[in-house]
């Protein structure tokens, strides 16, 4: 797990210039770290990197160490619970919007999904994964489809959405993981 000290340190790095305008906060770096570990693609850190920041390239000076630090640890610290056949947790906001931040949390999920989306469909059932994929798709804020519309304005169907993602993460996993 991330201390407080490090989640400030992080976002220190991603609302730094020049890319905090385009950067997710931390729960999008939360997400894409998960899809990371999830998803059937193997992620350079230059890739997660550029996904969180929104940027095309990796600054001069490199990657901030901070920032590999975080990404290796949480990452581990994911891969390790379910392989242990525990439900990811995603992380809560201590004060402010639960559901921007779920929101936000989905949007880095699904970014690093479109960025692989080959990999993800090509990898075992195409339709497995699409169902699978269906609540952090919904609740991303991506995408104009008035069904996602429908679920997202209704506060109890984003709720079982919500509560669906745990399983479809430790689904996915199993699914791209788990010895044939």
């Amino acid at each position: 797990m991330l201390s407080n000290s490090d989640i400030e340190a992080l976002e220190d790095i991603l609302f730094a210039d020049p890319w905090g305008e385009e950067a997710l906060d931390f729960f999008g770096f939360h997400g894409v770290v998960c899809a990371s570990v999830v998803g059937p693609a193997t992620l350079t850190m230059e890739s997660i990197f550029r996904l969180v920041t929104g940027t095309e390239e990796t600054p001069g000076g490199g990657i901030p160490d901070t920032f590999r630090e975080c990404v290796t640890r949480l990452a581990g610290d994911m891969a390790q619970a379910l392989d242990m056949g525990q439900a990811l947790e995603l992380p809560e906001p201590e004060d402010g919007d639960p559901m921007n931040a779920l929101e936000n949390w989905c949007a880095g999920f699904v970014d690093t999904f479109m960025e692989h989306e080959d990999d993800w469909l090509d990898a075992v059932s195409e339709q497995e994964t699409a169902d699978l994929m269906v609540p952090m798709l919904t609740l991303s804020g991506l995408f104009d489809d008035e069904d996602f519309q429908n679920v997202r304005n209704s506060e109890k169907l984003s709720r079982q959405m919500a509560d669906a993602i745990p399983d479809s993460l430790t689904d996915l996993y199993l699914l791209f993981h788990a010895p044939a």
